[in-house]
């Protein structure tokens, strides 16, 4: 067995990055301060020094064009690692996402194959207003041709970066800025975890049960599931016990796993960052009531998610807006207090 410590997410993203650098030489990585400042989240860190910047390379502020480096590398045989410092600058170079890297395998008829890690950091919770304080996840999922990966801790995080780099498809891995273990940001310190020193792989599509509880289910994701487990902690407490899933990744989504955890508990909470219209919140209670005939639910789906608004400045207005460890309480006391279907499960 490998030997373990604890590392922060921003740590353990960064040694996935440099073991599969060290294992195959057209691993590299590109993007604005990914190099000598190893990345502003920490994601890169100690990577230049190590391999060099014909391998690890800061690039202008172009997102478009290293990018498009990044897809066209991959066509020639290399594996890019390239980070768009924030998800809400997607914007920018969105035709490079979504016309080229998500879709160039598939109208080629799989002749060109783009194994591009596009890693991102995502959330609010620090006041950075609303062009640095979303997730979005759920925009990138319903693009056909991309995965999408969201790890909640730093050991997932190792993992699936691992599995991510090998991948023969494009990858959109999305760090929260709130659970990267930063010195200069307040973070969950559930996401800093024990991480073993030897490489290993996650596979996606294997969502994960944090805690177990039979009263109801909290699905969940990224820095959502932290705020989850203290909720599921408070409520433990009071004598209902919740069952926290965490998706890990959405693209390809654990269907199984959610239904599965629903028919146990017959009550499903799902807590997201992202928005609330249109988006993964909206998946899942979809899928809950397309299997209705396997499912026995108590009470009706509830979703807790950042209502339909850009993300705000104000301290006290960011944290209204994007769902804290009391909304998860009450959310889900309300479940708990709601009146049973006829017929239903006692």
């Amino acid at each position: 067995m490998s030997n373990t410590r604890k590392l922060t997410m921003a740590a353990a993203i960064s040694e996935a990055i440099g073991q599969e650098m060290e294992l195959d030489k057209d691993v590299f990585v590109l993007g604005e301060d990914v190099a000598k400042y190893g990345g502003i989240f920490g994601a890169t860190g100690g990577l230049l020094a190590k391999y060099g910047k014909e391998r690890v390379m800061d690039t202008p502020i172009s997102e478009t064009a290293f990018i498009g480096t990044a897809i066209g590398a991959a066509a020639e045989g290399m594996r890019p690692i390239v980070e768009l410092m924030f998800v809400d600058f997607f914007g920018v170079c969105m035709d490079m996402i979504y016309n080229h890297l998500a879709k160039n395998t598939y109208m080629s008829g799989g002749s060109v194959q783009l194994p591009v890690v596009l890693m991102t950091a995502i959330g609010g919770g620090y006041n950075d207003a609303a062009q640095h304080s979303q997730c979005l996840y759920s925009t990138f999922a319903h693009m056909p041709g991309l995965k999408v990966v969201v790890p909640s801790n730093a050991y997932d995080a190792k993992g699936l970066m691992t599995q991510a780099i090998r991948d023969n498809n494009p990858v959109i891995f999305m760090f929260h800025k709130g659970i990267m273990g930063l010195p200069w940001m307040a973070f969950f310190d559930g996401a800093t975890n024990e991480v073993p020193e030897a490489a290993y792989t996650i596979p996606f599509g294997q969502a994960k049960v944090v805690r177990e509880g039979k009263d109801v289910t909290i699905v969940t994701l990224s820095q959502m599931v932290q705020k989850a487990l203290l909720a599921a902690q408070q409520l433990g407490d009071a004598g209902i016990q919740a069952e926290v899933l965490d998706l890990r990744t959405i693209v390809p989504l654990d269907r199984a796993a959610v239904l599965a955890s629903v028919r146990k508990t017959g009550r499903l909470l799902v807590a997201d960052e992202d928005y609330l219209s249109f988006g993964l919140s909206g998946e899942i209670a979809a899928l809950v009531a397309e299997n209705l005939d396997s499912v026995v639910l108590k009470a009706p789906v509830r979703r807790l998610a950042v209502p339909d608004v850009p993300i705000p400045y104000s301290r006290p207005l960011e944290r209204f807006v994007i769902p804290q460890v009391d909304a998860i309480v009450r959310a889900t006391q309300g479940l708990m207090g709601a009146r049973q279907p006829a017929g239903a499960a006692a």
